[in-house]
């Protein structure tokens, strides 16, 4: 596990915050539909959502950098 520097846009921001606010910003048919995930698309739900983004580093990547570009 690595460590985030203070620097990181993402330092002290949990995965299950970036994933409500995107939820909240777009919604579950605009976010599978950005980022084409079954656990987006096919009845979605937060607790879900992060047991499969946890164990699948690419698509966190993803969401990340969603959720990066939603903030600049």
């Amino acid at each position: 596990m690595t460590t985030q520097s203070p620097t990181d846009p993402l330092h002290g921001v949990t995965l299950k915050m970036i994933l409500t606010e995107l939820v909240e910003e777009f919604g579950w048919e605009e976010l599978g539909k950005r980022i084409d995930i079954r656990c987006f698309t096919h009845t979605p739900s937060i607790s879900s959502s992060l047991k499969f983004l946890r164990r699948t580093p690419w698509a966190r990547d993803k969401v990340e950098e969603m959720y990066l570009r939603l903030k600049m």
